[in-house]
């Protein structure tokens, strides 16, 4: 695996795709910079061997050109947070971009516009890239965010760089830290799979299937387990379609020795609302009328059992609806449990958008092992897949 240790960058220009899709108010302010903190240990490592940074991203999905989706909204935070004078061009390609990357002094960055005010960044249109490519000496993929996708800067690119590519940083530690848990994770292997469908989880839990001892289900999609065991589930979210499946994940699961844990006791609501009227029942006896909206305190019993005695964990998805205060406490038990593991010597790797908003927004992400940057690229990661952007570096 060709990583940015691999390189000196000394008298270089560095091409880097980073991923600095973040969100903006309508004043222009950025909401959460994480994306950006996460590519300055690229960015400072090519300055500071005596290099300098072409540095291209896209934000947002704009139609066209888009003044609101420009990155130039977000030049004076990259400056700062890479300590380093950031320069600007209005477009990606072309002879401007050409002559000020050219231009550009050790030490310095240029930031270019947006890669998605051209259409062919996203049809992976080969002279687009091939334009890109002018931009720099060396190509570097930091954007794991956008490694699922075969676009023109993402994946096309690369080939025009055949023995000056590498991964960057960010994306080297993503890729490290999902085959920690695919591949040489220590066991026994927990690994938590909430969300509302069970058919955005099935390949998943297919695949994790071969690789852990324990998954324990949460969110809405256990209720189509629940129903398929012909549990009473009430109004709760079901896959009528997904039973048969849900079955059959059950027995493969039990023929190869893999633990499933589903809720044993929920938390039922008369109404999806924080101020609905609630009562904690088994999981298989939801009245009707009622809808489990987040795990009961036997289930957090036994799911703190579970991950205290596991040495790697993986938590993608939430236990319940945990952006109503009435239904998060199964999904804080949970970071709690997870982070205690953690300080205990666990690895444990947070992953998908739902469950690294939660471990933001209650307090998680420093005290687990890692929280990946990527939705889709973590998902398919976790289905096995060879993601397009990182086939194109290892080619």
């Amino acid at each position: 695996m060709k990583t940015l240790d691999q390189f000196n960058f000394a008298g270089k220009r560095a091409v880097v795709r980073v991923d600095f899709n973040v969100p903006l108010n309508d004043k222009f302010e950025i909401g959460d910079d994480t994306r950006i903190l996460g590519a300055a240990p690229t960015i400072k490592k090519i300055l500071a061997d005596g290099g300098c940074a072409v540095v291209m991203s896209h934000l947002g999905r704009p139609k066209g050109v888009e003044a609101k989706f420009s990155l130039k909204h977000i030049q004076n935070r990259v400056a700062e947070v890479m300590g380093a004078e950031v320069l600007f061009a209005d477009d990606c390609i072309g002879a401007e971009a050409v002559a000020k990357a050219e231009a550009l002094k050790p030490g310095q960055i240029l930031l270019v516009e947006n890669l998605r005010f051209h259409k062919e960044e996203k049809n992976g249109d080969v002279e687009f890239s091939k334009e890109l490519a002018k931009l720099g000496d060396i190509y570097v993929n930091d954007a794991f965010g956008t490694a699922h996708r075969a676009h023109a800067s993402t994946t096309v690119m690369a080939q025009f760089f055949p023995e000056n590519k590498c991964f960057g940083a960010l994306l080297a530690k993503e890729i490290e830290s999902i085959n920690k848990v695919l591949k040489e994770g220590e066991h026994p292997i927990t690994a938590v799979l909430g969300g509302a469908k069970v058919s955005s989880k099935i390949t998943i839990i297919e695949k994790m299937l071969d690789t852990v001892d324990n998954i324990i289900i949460g969110g809405g999609m256990v209720f189509t387990f629940v129903k398929a065991q012909g549990g009473k589930i009430g109004s709760s979210l079901v896959e009528d379609e997904q039973l048969e499946l849900a079955l059959d994940l059950l027995k493969k699961a039990e023929d190869k020795g893999v633990k499933i844990y589903l809720p044993a006791d929920v938390l039922a609501a008369d109404a999806f609302s924080n101020d609905a009227n609630t009562k904690v029942v088994l999981s298989n006896e939801i009245p009707d009328g009622w809808m489990a909206l987040d795990n009961g305190p036997e289930s957090m019993k036994e799911i703190k059992e579970v991950i205290l005695a596991s040495k790697t964990v993986l938590w993608n998805g939430p236990l319940g609806v945990f952006e109503m205060e009435k239904f998060a406490n199964g999904t804080i038990q949970l970071g709690e449990y997870i982070s205690e593991a953690t300080a205990n010597g666990t690895f444990s790797l947070v992953g998908g958008g739902d469950s690294v908003a939660a471990v933001k927004q209650f307090g998680f992400a420093d005290k687990v092992s890692y929280v990946s940057t990527g939705g889709g690229a973590m998902l398919e990661s976790l289905e096995g897949k060879l993601l397009p952007g990182i086939a194109a570096i290892l080619a």
